[in-house]
């Protein structure tokens, strides 16, 4: 039997395609086996979100070519796809395919083993209007599936280079996004992850559909499915639709993962972001109305090109004054072919690490607070594996809808399934709960 051996860099999407590409080798015959042994085909999924990315993606590229010179090494994602001429040039790679066309990969194998002439696969994406489907009935994981609604980005904010890896916004048919979750849950997961570049886009490029639609249409017509968990979505895209169906919802989880990047106004009408402070407020205000409990974590660049003491203050004082419950915190890095880069002031790399470390104080601080108003409730929880610190114990890890990380005791066959959990304390980075079993719908403590 052919093996194939993956290694993914980036984000959760390139994981879910990943996934999606096994599929199509598993279904062609091959045993996949692990990264670092010998493997008769490499597939590297690459990042091109920074230039560390770029440079990361070689070194596997080139990891994969020592362990087995008479390989098959294909290349594909979003490094692949900006920059397949710099790829075709290392020695050794055979195929390079893009972040569109991932299903030709299996005919561009057998091609190249007969012509044993490099392949070059990459079209041109900007072009690209279809959603390319590709299908996930089950993940290695076995607690949280991913389900990818939509692909590409049109706000080309200054400091990314995303919609050129991508392509412009493209939607998935909801009639395939239901099926696919229907399959999910029949697979034996309780919890779906709604992903894509632009998550909270979907529906933008459709005539008469949107995002509130397909929650409301995957809680009416999934059997089965306990837990809706939207990835990421901008505030822009937060309209009073989508806070109405949460507000109604009994699957959608409460927890929203909301990027901010700056909380200065000039910083980001230099980004090219399509809010304003006060709009980011009033719709969080909205949210918090509608979801009592309600966490919000974000994403913060700090350091931006031009980015003030004043302007990173105003920044630190509107997330420590809506009480966002954790942050990823990223200093600016520069992304070679964007506008930001070629920016004059850029940010000496001490100011930058300096406001990232307070920043990640403020959100140590503030996850410890969000956390500290549930000790004493019981919340579901589902297990997603066995914690390991180091010693023999009974302890497992896993999340409730509101995103609380908590470790509790629990049990094998419990992976999976959703139960209910006391929290004993909250505690950063993690919280502690004692598991409790629903006895007629009354709480029984486990001793």
């Amino acid at each position: 039997m052919a093996t194939v051996a993956f290694h993914t860099l980036g984000c959760k999407v390139n994981h879910y395609e990943t996934e999606a590409i096994w599929q199509l080798f598993k279904a062609d015959g091959y045993d996949r086996v692990d990264f670092e042994g010998s493997s008769d085909v490499y597939v590297i999924n690459t990042c091109t979100v920074t230039n560390t990315g770029d440079k990361k993606s070689r070194q596997v590229i080139r990891r994969a070519i020592r362990k087995n010179p008479d390989a098959v090494i294909c290349v594909t994602g979003c490094y692949a796809q900006t920059s397949p001429a710099e790829i075709m040039a290392i020695p050794g790679v055979d195929i390079v395919v893009g972040t569109q066309d991932r299903n030709k990969l299996l005919g561009y194998i057998e091609e190249f083993r007969k012509d044993r002439q490099p392949i070059n696969g990459v079209g041109n994406i900007m072009k690209t209007r279809v959603y390319e489907e590709l299908d996930v009935p089950a993940f290695t994981d076995r607690t949280r599936a991913s389900l990818k609604i939509q692909e590409g980005c049109n706000n080309f904010c200054t400091f990314c280079i995303i919609p050129w890896a991508r392509g412009l916004m493209r939607s998935r048919d909801p009639k395939e996004v239901i099926r696919q979750a229907q399959q999910l849950v029949e697979a034996g997961y309780k919890e779906i992850v709604l992903t894509g570049i632009h998550t909270g886009g979907y529906g933008e490029d459709m005539k008469d559909y949107n995002l509130a639609m397909l929650l409301r249409d995957l809680e009416e017509q999934v059997d089965g499915l306990k837990r809706i968990r939207i990835s990421s979505i901008e505030a822009s895209q937060i309209t009073d639709e989508v806070i109405d169906v949460l507000r109604n919802s009994k699957k959608v989880v409460r927890h929203l993962h909301i990027p901010l990047q700056s909380g200065s106004n000039t910083v980001l009408k230099r980004m090219r972001r399509k809010y304003t402070m006060e709009f980011f407020g009033e719709r969080l205000n909205r949210l918090k109305e509608a979801l009592p409990g309600l966490a919000v974590t974000s994403d913060v660049i700090v350091g931006f090109p031009g980015e003030t003491e004043e302007e990173f203050m105003e920044t630190y004082s509107f997330i420590e004054k809506h009480q966002f419950s954790e942050l990823h915190v990223f200093p600016y890095s520069k992304r070679t072919g964007t506008p930001a880069a070629r920016m004059d002031d850029q940010v000496d790399e001490e100011i930058k690490n300096n406001r990232v470390h307070r920043l990640i104080a403020l959100s140590d601080q503030l996850a410890k607070e969000y956390a500290s108003k549930f000790e004493g409730e019981v919340l579901e929880v589902i297990p997603e594996e066995r914690f390991n610190d180091g010693e023999q114990n009974d302890l497992y890890v896993g999340y409730t809808d509101n995103y609380l990380k908590v470790v509790f005791p629990a049990t094998e066959e419990m992976v999976g399934e959703i139960v209910m959990v006391k929290i004993a304390k909250a505690g950063y980075p993690y919280n502690e709960g004692q598991f409790v079993k629903v006895v007629k719908e009354e709480i029984v403590f486990a001793v």
